[in-house]
């Protein structure tokens, strides 16, 4: 045990986790010439194509120093905020964290947010100052700024560069000297924890875990203590580049298993694994329950294909444990799922992967939170309001009730007054401000949950200029003068493109959402009335045109009657088309309410 090392790698979003992930794979020589490539661990087309880490990638090393041998276990994050539970997932899993920053971009919002992740976990922070070799680094004031945050002495940042290689091996001594070996008791019953899984449609679910207690060996029976199951351990293994059954996994090592199991329901993410005849009395403490940000529709375009998506939804869930989904129906889109998610970009990405790993292609409604409305009748038990569809008629409604949260940013002082006034925009009322450093502002304000909902931390990001991290709390529910804003196509109501918003906003969100689909709408052989409406009056309208066929082509000179014959008869069918004719919207048209403001 004393040779083993389990360590993360952590840093905000594009400060080079991957590549000094590479670099440390090269020099401890796990990968062959053959197998290299650049973010050789993130292995998702997603991930390549986008150029972030989605997953936490789990990966084994060996490396000789001094005369004797040491397994290193590395784990390599994500550095986006919406990927920020598979690295609080990661941190559990760990005894010391590799902290990069970027030289030229210094310390930053997640850089910070992590690092406390770390802390609180009790984890060896080691600070690797990287992009030493770039023309615009500050390494001496960028190792000044990591001094003030973790106060360590100077001396004790490494500085490297995972591009040309430089500082690798200081890193991995350091992690050897610094990074505590794990502690924990071979003869006690198993307790291993399980950090993430991953579906095989061959194999069934295949279980990644950290042994904290006993070891676990081929062929043993073995309980899950969240479901109460037992299973046969048909194989267990080291997890290198490619999975290495081994005949047993000892206490503090890293590895995987496989058992068999069909229904991805049986494995969560978090349980404890123990042994099925001697079963450990405690579950391992401290994995908190992921907070949904943003609440969506996802719905099947074909409606018989809702039993797949539900599969294929539990075995993404297996992989991304922050995905939280119950059923719905909708009037329009049929039988759906309604999806909690930790951000914008997380939702995009899961609609991706359920269209590139899955095959399924996917409507997404509009997002939105959980409220409560409370009628006259019974103004005492509230109706929760998860769709604008389920809100009642505004004649019956004696109040409604929105969830409001304490949202803490963190800025440099530079930005205080940008982020003030989008959060006031976005009906924040600030609470309290701190000067942390003369450089860095902690801003506290009591928002609704809604108003973050849509695109409230791209725009934060985008005032701040990338330098804000963003927290929050739930504090309740707030009463509010919500309406609905229901959108009609054809004077038909399209309930996925309906929207709860305060009454203050309605007019401006109403007329923007009509323009917005004027543009995205395909014309038709017909007039389109968009209109936007709250209850029976109508607040805005746009009329996409229709196409004109030109039936009077045929008609070369003549009498003037029989022109106007043809052209009386293409009204007559135009009128009829309009009474009888569908109207298709894009999957644009859904997600550009999220975008009004662009």
């Amino acid at each position: 045990m004393k040779h083993i090392r389990n360590f993360c790698i952590i840093a905000h979003i594009d400060h080079g986790k991957s590549t000094l992930a590479d670099r440390l794979l090269d020099f401890t020589g796990s990968v062959t010439e053959r197998e290299k490539k650049a973010q050789l661990l993130d292995d998702m087309d997603l991930e390549r194509e986008r150029g972030i880490t989605i997953k936490s990638h789990a990966i084994q090393m060996n490396y000789e120093l001094d005369g004797e041998e040491y397994v290193l276990n590395l784990i390599d994050t994500p550095g986006h905020v919406d990927f920020s539970y598979e690295v609080s997932r990661s941190i559990a899993a760990c005894e010391g964290a590799l902290l990069v920053v970027d030289a030229a971009q210094s310390i930053q919002a997640q850089t910070i947010s992590n690092l406390y992740l770390a802390l609180e976990n009790d984890l060896e922070i080691i600070p690797v100052l990287n992009k030493v070799d770039l023309p615009s680094a500050k390494p001496d004031e960028v190792t000044d700024d990591i001094v003030d945050l973790l106060g360590c002495d100077p001396d004790e940042v490494i500085h490297a560069s995972a591009k040309e290689g430089v500082g690798i091996a200081n890193i991995l001594k350091a992690i050897i000297d610094k990074v505590p070996s794990p502690d924990g008791d071979p003869e006690a019953p198993l307790q291993a924890l399980v950090f993430d899984s991953v579906y095989n449609s061959f194999r069934g679910v295949e279980t990644y875990f950290r042994v904290f207690n006993g070891s676990i060996t081929k062929g043993q029976k073995i309980k899950f203590l969240a479901t109460g199951k037992d299973y046969f351990a048909d194989e267990v293994g080291t997890l290198k580049l490619n999975k290495e059954p081994r005949p047993k996994i000892n206490t503090g090592d890293v590895g995987y298993l496989i058992t068999g199991i069909k229904d991805a329901r049986e494995v969560k993410v978090g349980d404890t694994v123990t042994d099925a005849k001697n079963p450990t009395p405690d579950a391992i403490e401290g994995f908190e329950d992921v907070k949904p940000m943003v609440f969506a529709g996802i719905y099947p375009v074909d409606t018989e294909d809702f039993e797949e998506l539900r599969s294929s939804m539990e075995k993404l869930q297996l992989n991304d444990a922050s995905l939280v989904f119950t059923p719905e129906s909708s009037a329009a889109l049929g039988f759906g799922f309604r999806c909690g998610f930790l951000g914008m970009l997380h939702m995009e990405i899961v609609q991706e992967r359920l269209e590139r790993e899955f095959g399924m292609t996917v409507i997404t409604t509009v997002p939105n939170v959980s409220y409560f409305a409370y009628s006259t009748k019974n103004p005492d038990v509230p109706i929760i309001v998860n769709n604008p569809s389920d809100l009642p008629e505004p004649s019956t409604i004696s109040r409604v009730e929105e969830p409001y949260i304490k949202a803490t940013i963190i800025t440099k002082s530079d930005f205080v007054g940008n982020v003030m006034s989008l959060c006031i925009d976005k009906r924040g009322q600030i609470t309290n401000q701190t000067y942390l450093t003369t450089e860095r502002v902690e801003l506290n304000f009591d928002m609704p949950l809604a108003e973050i909902v849509f695109d409230f931390y791209d725009r934060l990001k985008t005032v701040s200029k990338g330098y804000a991290s963003f927290d929050y709390a739930p504090i309740g529910m707030r009463v509010s003068k919500l309406v609905r804003v229901d959108i009609l196509l054809n004077a038909q109501p399209v309930d996925a493109l309906s929207a709860l918003v305060h009454f203050d906003n309605a007019h401006h969100i109403g007329k923007r959402m009509c323009e917005k689909l004027k543009e995205l709408i395909p014309r038709q052989q017909f007039d389109i009335p968009i209109q936007a409406a709250i209850g029976s009056k109508i607040i805005s309208r746009e009329t996409i045109k229709a196409l004109r066929k030109d039936v009077t082509a045929k008609c070369y000179g003549g009498d003037i009657t029989r022109k106007r014959k043809l052209l009386e008869k293409q009204k007559k069918g135009k009128k009829r088309m309009r009474q009888v004719g569908n109207v298709e919207i894009p999957q644009q048209a859904f997600m550009a309410v999220l975008k009004l403001n662009d």
